[in-house]
């Protein structure tokens, strides 16, 4: 207790002699606020998720059945000139289905399993999208889950939305500081959010209700939105 009491006298006499190292211990005055920038840029590259959904009353039936109708879906995406790396299994099961009717308290009938099997397929040339949906759907696929959009070389956008972003925090430091007759002085810290993909909304399809010539369904991949956010802290003179 002596020594604490100590320790606080000698700092209170030390700020009475010294005003200059009262002043250092004073805590800077600050100005932080955060800049948005964001930039639209064209998508270069489809994403679709296609497969097939077999039924039959015995698994192996079944799984015989989606065996074959993949092994032509595989097939036709590679006459699409789609590389084996842009195909990727995304979703397998075999699953008993039953009929429930009316229960009435008894037990639920196995009629049957349902094998699905569905692969992701990255398409890099966007104006052969009709043509890959119609061998697809040619070849026995009958689920078609949906398509997106996506930018295989992000960064220039990225880069720019950053300079929006700091052009944005400056411009809102320079109208309080004006607003407060004071002046930012030297950056203390700048700090990004990260980074914000917004992509276009995706276009939902269903194999069973395509038409056979899939090539001309109008898809169009519209604009992908790319953001970030940036916290700029400024001395105030």
């Amino acid at each position: 207790m002596m020594k604490f009491l100590f320790a606080s006298i000698f700092l209170t006499a030390a700020l009475a002699v010294n005003p200059a190292f009262a002043d250092e211990v004073k805590m800077n005055r600050i100005i932080s606020l955060t800049g948005h920038g964001e930039v639209r840029a064209v998508p270069d590259l489809a994403i679709v998720t296609m497969g097939v959904l077999s039924t039959a009353e015995t698994a192996r039936k079944a799984l015989d059945d989606n065996t074959k109708a993949m092994t032509e879906l595989m097939a036709s995406l590679k006459a699409a000139n789609i590389e084996t790396k842009d195909i990727a299994t995304s979703n397998f099961s075999v699953n008993p289905r039953y009929d429930y009717g009316q229960n009435n308290g008894q037990p639920a009938k196995l009629v049957g399993y349902d094998v699905t099997n569905n692969v992701t397929v990255t398409v890099h040339k966007l104006d052969a999208i009709g043509s890959v949906l119609d061998k697809a759907v040619s070849s026995g696929s009958n689920q078609i889950n949906g398509i997106s959009f996506s930018i295989s070389k992000p960064d220039a956008a990225m880069d720019e939305a950053r300079k929006l972003a700091v052009q944005d925090a400056k411009r809102k430091a320079e109208l309080y500081a004006a607003a407060t007759t004071t002046t930012p002085g030297n950056i203390i810290s700048i700090a990004e959010g990260g980074p914000v993909f917004q992509p276009p909304m995706q276009v939902q399809m269903s194999a069973r209700k395509m038409s056979a010539d899939a090539a001309n369904v109008p898809i169009s991949q519209g604009e992908q939105v790319i953001s970030i956010d940036v916290n700029i802290s400024w001395e105030i003179k």
